[in-house]
């Protein structure tokens, strides 16, 4: 009868096994440490300048540099030798050129002028703004300042802590849809970002979703009949073919209305 032969891996002694083993989990090390993705913020440059450090900032911008300890970008602050490039030049750019100068022009970064430097540290944003249908920040019409305060408070201007806050914060420019209107569209309550994405979207108008189903994520009914779409107890089967429904003619004035419950101009 002939002998039965052992596998192949049976012949692999305990002390090759082991080894194999590390020399596999070394591998595994180095390729994760390698595909590891760290971002470094690098602050903006300035010819020639130094960093000089906050409380020199504050000599001569004390009104903004008083209030900043309650700002969220102040949570950036690091400590100790970590903090040498950051606060304030962490964004403006190294000052010792611009406090020699007296503050002179052209001599520090204002990232109102400049959204770069804003993107930095808001790559997701660069994106958004890459979108067809996006507020025109990079053509300078329009700041990240004009929406969002960096010195003072939370980042979105009134607050940010309720819808009221949020709304003021889009109609300082959006003022036709502030209202108040006879028949208000329940939307505005939940605030603009409900239907629209300030930094940018590939819908137009900066839609969060294109045609009917932005409207039917809140305007839907269980369905009573097979093949209907029932809608304000209305059956509206024929009439989402007909386009979105603000541009079908039904439903016009999305924001609010002064004449019809069912937002009609």
């Amino acid at each position: 009868m002939d002998s039965i032969k052992s596998p192949p891996w049976r012949k692999i002694t305990q002390p090759r096994l082991l080894i194999g083993l590390v020399g596999f989990m070394s591998i595994i090390t180095m390729i994760s440490c390698a595909t590891v993705q760290r971002t470094i913020v690098i602050p903006p440059h300035i010819e020639g300048a130094t960093f000089v450090g906050s409380k020199t900032c504050e000599q001569c911008h004390q009104n903004i540099t008083k209030d900043f300890h309650t700002a969220d970008h102040s949570r950036l602050m690091a400590k100790g030798p970590n903090a040498q490039e950051m606060g304030c030049e962490s964004c403006h750019g190294a000052g010792s050129v611009h406090n020699e100068s007296g503050g002179a022009r052209n001599t520090i970064i204002n990232p109102r002028r400049d959204p770069e430097t804003c993107f930095t540290c808001h790559m997701d944003m660069k994106a958004r703004f890459d979108t067809p249908h996006h507020h025109p920040v990079e053509n300078g019409k329009v700041s990240c300042a004009d929406c969002h305060n960096p010195h003072k408070g939370r980042a979105v201007k009134g607050g940010g802590t309720s819808m009221t806050a949020e709304q003021d914060t889009c109609m300082q420019c959006h003022m036709a849809q502030r209202g108040p209107f006879v028949f208000e569209h329940e939307a505005i309550r939940e605030g603009c970002t409900t239907c629209h994405n300030p930094h940018g979207t590939v819908n137009e108008k900066m839609l969060v979703q294109r045609n009917n189903n932005l409207c039917l994520k809140c305007h839907f009914q269980a369905q009573s009949a097979s093949g209907k779409i029932i809608i304000g107890s209305q059956d509206h089967t024929s009439r989402v073919m007909q386009g979105a429904c603000w541009s079908a003619g039904c439903h016009e004035a999305v924001h609010g209305s002064h004449v019809s419950s069912s937002l009609r101009f």
